[in-house]
């Protein structure tokens, strides 16, 4: 019953099928949990050739109409299954995915699904309610630092410039065009099939300029004028983006200090090619570098924690901490981003302290080998390298 492939798959990805095996083996970990994977992430990312590099797998494209009509009674589907693995791609083209879900996962648990879809479908009400306790999530990123050796191209600033969608990181010449069609296919099989919005003019501008000013400091009434919408449409805008994971918002960290920003959000692009490529950057220049090394730490964050839940630190006079991540009433720690660690200053993270003077403090730097720590006015900062930095919040977390 093996179905064709689509064309993007048979390419995975151009170079020969590349195992990511970092993400392999976070599906094989859910599986082990949940008979039904939810695989989430925006267009291109890579879900569907990393699904085929799963070992004895059977791959169902729910695009093609002769899938979906396999489909049209679930349950003669499964069982025509039997016992195996299957992926059921872009399956939010099925009338009812989470029937066919539901009935996988409480009648066919010795069948392992794992299911795609370009945006989460899972953010309705009614898809959460059905699967509740019936799935498990897993969020495919842009592609990390684990990522870049099983791609063969372990240049970072390669990485930084050309971004971490597959197609577009294995291009040797920037790819300007291919960031534009992907943004009119965003368009055409996310935006209008899931949340038919209106206005594509006003929808796209906003998304440009957000890539433009990645990492700021969100006012939704800037957009508003250059965007010919309301604030209240400024804000069902972002808010799609972001269910679709386009951007990150990353919300302050507070307790309601006067002094501290408590309110404003800082907004990322996902991905560092597509902030280059709206700020219209073609080569890199060294005062680049350090706006695009605080998106692949973010990145990098959210790959490993599966989590969202990632805080930023200001307040009224301009002290600024890049990332803080709390546990549930636990003490914060402070990350600040610097391309090199000869670049960083304690000022920032001297004031946050003074608010909070429990907690580690980190500086995560590119070119740092081997930790060390030094001490600023009675604090401890330890300059680590991306992996020491995981590492440490995995056992934090």
């Amino acid at each position: 019953m093996q179905t064709d492939l689509t064309y993007s798959s048979t390419i995975c990805y151009a170079n020969g099928m590349v195992k990511r095996q970092f993400w392999l083996n976070r599906i094989e970990t859910a599986w082990e949990r949940r008979s039904v994977v939810w695989l989430s992430g925006v267009r291109r990312v890579g879900k569907t050739c990393l699904c085929q590099t799963l070992p004895n797998i059977e791959y169902f494209d729910c695009e093609l109409p002769r899938v979906r009509r396999l489909m049209e009674d679930p349950q003669g589907f499964l069982d025509s299954i039997g016992n195996g693995r299957i992926v059921l791609d872009e399956i939010h083209r099925l009338p009812n995915p989470s029937e066919l879900l539901k009935i996988a996962a409480d009648h066919y648990p010795q069948i392992h699904i794992i299911a795609t879809c370009s945006s989460t479908l899972g953010a309705s009400a009614k898809f959460r309610d059905t699967l509740a306790g019936r799935k498990m999530e897993l969020w495919l990123t842009p592609i990390i630092k684990t990522d870049l050796g099983e791609f063969n191209q372990t240049n970072l600033q390669h990485r930084l410039l050309h971004g971490g969608l597959p197609p577009f990181f294995l291009e040797t010449e920037f790819p300007e065009y291919e960031f534009q069609e992907w943004i009119d296919a965003y368009w055409a099989k996310d935006i209008q099939e899931l949340f038919r919005l209106e206005r594509r003019y006003s929808f796209q501008k906003f998304a440009e300029l957000l890539m433009a000013q990645s990492g700021g400091v969100f006012e939704a009434t800037r957009f508003a004028a250059p965007c010919e919408v309301s604030r209240g449409t400024i804000s069902n805008f972002l808010s799609v983006l972001e269910v679709t994971f386009v951007v990150n918002i990353v919300r302050p960290f507070s307790s309601r200090r006067s002094t501290e920003i408590v309110a404003a959000p800082k907004v990322y692009g996902f991905d560092t090619g597509f902030v280059c490529y709206h700020k219209g950057w073609s080569q890199l220049r060294q005062d680049d570098f350090g706006l695009l090394w605080e998106h692949f730490v973010l990145n990098e964050i959210m790959a490993h924690t599966q989590s969202r839940d990632i805080q930023y630190w200001r307040d009224k006079r301009g002290h600024e901490v890049d990332f803080v991540l709390t546990r549930t009433r636990g003490i914060p720690v402070a990350i600040e981003c610097k391309w090199s660690a000869a670049g960083f200053s304690p000022r920032q993270l001297l004031a946050f302290r003074r608010q909070y003077p429990d907690g580690k403090n980190f500086v995560v730097a590119h070119d740092v080998d081997n930790s060390f720590t030094k001490a600023y006015n009675g604090i401890s900062v330890k300059f680590v390298n991306l992996d020491t930095l995981i590492a440490e919040i995995i056992e934090y977390r």
